[in-house]
């Protein structure tokens, strides 16, 4: 670890020596990346130097305790020593974990979809509920949030709905939310106070670009038809409404928010991109996963991940036996402790596997 660590910190010297110099600064690309490479570095090349620094300090206290000649100062090192043992078995842990390779996805924007599942209108009124609480968080940490396609119900909740969220590590901060998503409450409707079941299903997609999945235009089929409101009512005159039906998958996209054919058109091939990229991760992870299974699923949509408790005001995730009593809170977008811990968690795996 520690002639890795060396290694890295050369090179980071060397971003350092590039970044002043003339000719690089005048090179905006070159600039721009190596930038990008040294904000990178910086959290483990500080944290791999106080690791040093303790490093040295044991080395001291350990050379004053063989020396032995003064009682009172051998005493006072032995006690520092045990303190400095213990900050470097926390640094050794941390750089540990800095060192174990990045998810390439993890910078990615994403696409989620939120469909509802058993449970009829609460299902839908859930799938609601879920939206705006990712929505009230991505705006909080300063995330765009743009609606893709969307199948409003009647009575306010949604059969579907699917939007996209762009920014800085998206894909780091969302990629566990996809499985099940499970709500336990008593409906407004419900008369003699019975608590119902019902469950949303959350797909996380890393946002494809164009060098990520080409799509060749003999692949797709587009059709185009007018759009409708609830009850299939009319609402657009125009055909403005997009399907794309990828035909070697099978896939099928619709879009029809926009009352711009174009428009759809751009979003629903955005979509198709993003579960293209899926299925095939999909494809790669499950020869992976047939060998070795990860605790922290990102993405089986088959698995029920989460329960949302309202009487109880509890929101347990299953997958790291974690429970909060705060669900007003969590439904509100304050997500960031559930998020941090499924990522401890899954980094904790990371190093276990790697050990």
């Amino acid at each position: 670890m520690i002639e890795k660590l060396e290694k890295i910190n050369q090179h980071f010297e060397e971003i350092i020596a590039e970044l002043s110099n003339p000719e690089v600064v005048s090179d905006i690309e070159r600039y721009k990346k190596l930038s990008i490479e040294k904000r990178e570095l910086t959290p483990m090349i500080e944290t791999y130097r106080s690791y040093k620094k303790v490093e040295k300090s044991i080395q001291d206290d350990e050379q004053i305790l063989n020396d032995n000649s003064d009682a009172e100062l051998s005493e006072l090192a032995k006690v520092e020593l045990e303190e400095l043992q213990r900050q470097q078995e926390i640094l050794t842990q941390k750089l540990k974990l800095m060192l174990i390779p990045k998810d390439p996805l993890d910078t990615k924007n994403i696409i989620m979809e939120i469909r509802a599942g058993t449970g009829g209108d609460e299902a839908g009124l859930f799938v609601g509920d879920l939206y705006r609480m990712y929505a009230k968080y991505a705006e909080r940490i300063g995330l765009k949030i743009e609606v893709l396609t969307s199948h409003p119900q009647g009575i306010g909740g949604f059969k579907e709905v699917i939007f996209s969220i762009s920014g800085e590590n998206v894909y780091s901060r969302f990629k566990f939310e996809g499985g099940v998503h499970r709500v336990q409450r008593i409906p407004a409707t419900e008369t003699s106070g019975r608590i119902h079941t019902s469950a949303v299903s959350v797909a996380v997609l890393p946002e494809a670009e164009e060098v990520d999945v080409e799509i060749d235009a003999k692949d797709i089929r587009i059709d185009v038809f007018r759009s409708s409101g609830p009850g299939g009512q009319n609402v657009n005159k125009v055909e403005s409404a997009v399907r794309i039906t990828h035909v070697l998958t099978g896939l099928v996209v619709s879009c029809q928010d926009e009352n711009s054919q174009y428009k759809n058109r751009q979003k629903a091939m955005k979509i198709l991109r993003a579960r293209l990229l899926a299925k095939r991760q999909e494809e790669e992870r499950a020869k992976i996963t047939a060998a070795r299974r990860a605790m922290v699923s990102t993405g089986d949509r088959s698995a029920k991940i989460r329960t949302f408790n309202f009487p109880q005001n509890r929101v347990t995730d299953h997958r790291i036996n974690l429970t909060l009593y705060k669900l007003d809170q969590i439904i509100d977008g304050d997500l960031d402790e559930l998020i941090e811990e499924l990522q401890i968690a899954h980094q904790m795996e990371l190093l276990k596997q790697a050990s």
